[in-house]
């Protein structure tokens, strides 16, 4: 049988066997990402983080509440008791009531609501980082799928020519062409082919269920097998290496961590000013009615929040640290992932020679097989060679496209893929 239909029947074949029968969705590595960001179950629960900190933003917006207090005597000794008057008379009780109010000062507010908006962007700024590691999580196991899934592909091509070579040998004997060697040969490799098909078919269903966790869906998925997800990226080092610098996620949220610091030092320079108290008093006594004013306020004398202060200027400087220590990384790992990227689109472009050449050995090889020119051990070496560098072909294009998932996570642009 020619190359061409023992191709198609054996990925007809491998789609019959290894398929489920319910209808799939193909996913391309950018649907992947999509349907990550909005099921996945981890990602769901960090956005309550940024739904925690915009309820700081309404505490920010509060008022101290007014504070109501009441302070009651009442005289106990009956001796002293005007006359004709007993214990619930008026006369002998003096009762206080005191109405005040803590007045913020509007610096005091301001900055508190500076904070909590901080806080809010802070938050945001991290759950896209948060993002960004998922996304990178989710395209290796989508390639880890796809892996597999080529893994049968080939497996099953291999399988269903040793098959038709096998019915072949079959006749070939019974008309006494071949030994029963070369049968008994041929029948042990297609026996081979199918016990490391069914530990790939495993392989690439535990694959599947972990993606599907990745992206939080519980329907039946296949990969899309001829996505070659060609994003958009600068061609040139350094401009990757500067809008890495500028967008990436984890370097806008040590940003966002210095304008926190920022907020959080005025935050507490202005909570060392004190709050004053003031109210007014109403104080009958024994029947007399009194009013008047109430007022306090802290005299900053030992505590004017020196160590908040102190501690906020050391977090900013500890933000700024970790901020250029994180860009330092980002030269290293844009570095890094461009140069792995550039070897192995090297080592792929120069596979293309082997796979045709490989095949044709193969053909020819079967060839002179059927019709005599050779032995069934030159035929089944020829077999294990086209296997072989089939398979060394999808590794070093795995390692490509690892590579290349590895260079968008390090320049943060796997982050826009997924929008």
């Amino acid at each position: 049988m020619h190359f061409k239909g023992v191709l198609i029947t054996a990925i007809v074949t491998s789609f019959w066997i290894f398929e489920p029968a319910d209808a799939q969705t193909k996913y391309s590595l950018q649907q992947a990402l999509q349907t990550a960001k909005t099921n996945n179950p981890n990602l769901k629960r960090e956005q309550f983080n940024v739904n925690i900190a915009e309820t700081d933003i309404v505490t920010a917006n509060l008022r101290p509440n007014p504070v109501l207090n009441n302070q009651s005597l009442q005289l106990i000794k009956q001796s002293k008791f005007p006359d004709n008057t007993s214990w619930a008379n008026h006369l002998n009780r003096q009762v206080w009531w005191q109405v005040t109010k803590p007045f913020q000062m509007p610096e005091l507010r301001r900055n508190k609501i500076e904070y909590a908006n901080q806080n809010v962007i802070l938050n945001q700024k991290a759950y896209a980082e948060t993002e960004r590691n998922l996304f990178q999580d989710v395209a290796n196991k989508w390639l880890d799928v796809w892996s597999a899934r080529k893994q049968l592909d080939i497996l099953n091509i291999a399988k269903s020519n040793i098959d038709t070579l096998v019915n072949t040998n079959r006749i070939r004997l019974k008309n006494q062409v071949i030994t029963t060697t070369d049968l008994a040969r041929t029948e042990l490799l297609a026996n081979q082919y199918n016990v490391q098909m069914r530990t790939a078919d495993q392989n690439y269903k535990n694959e599947l269920v972990n993606l599907k966790f990745l992206i939080g869906i519980t329907d039946n998925i296949s990969v899309d097998t001829t996505d070659n997800f060609l994003f958009a990226f600068p061609t040139n080092i350094d401009d990757l290496l500067q809008d890495a610098l500028q967008s990436r996620s984890d370097i806008q949220t040590l940003k966002s961590t210095i304008n926190v610091a920022n907020s959080n030092i005025k935050l507490q320079k202005s909570m060392a000013l004190p709050v004053p108290e003031l109210g007014a008093i109403f104080n009958p006594q024994n029947g007399a009615p009194y009013a008047g004013i109430y007022g306090t306020i802290a005299i900053p004398l030992f505590s004017r929040n020196q160590g908040e202060i102190k501690k906020s200027h050391v977090l900013k400087q500890q933000a700024e640290q970790d901020l250029v220590a994180t860009q330092s990384l980002i030269q290293s790992e844009i570095t890094t992932a461009y140069s792995s990227y550039q070897t192995q689109k090297v080592n792929l472009q120069n596979f293309t020679g082997l796979l045709t050449q490989s095949q044709t050995i193969l053909n020819n090889v079967k060839y002179s097989y059927l019709h005599g020119g050779t032995t069934i051990i030159d035929f089944l070496e020829a077999q294990r060679s086209w296997l072989d560098t089939q398979q060394q072909y999808y590794e070093t294009l795995q390692l490509y496209r690892q590579s290349y998932i590895k260079l968008l996570y390090a320049s943060g642009i796997i982050n826009q893929i997924a929008q």
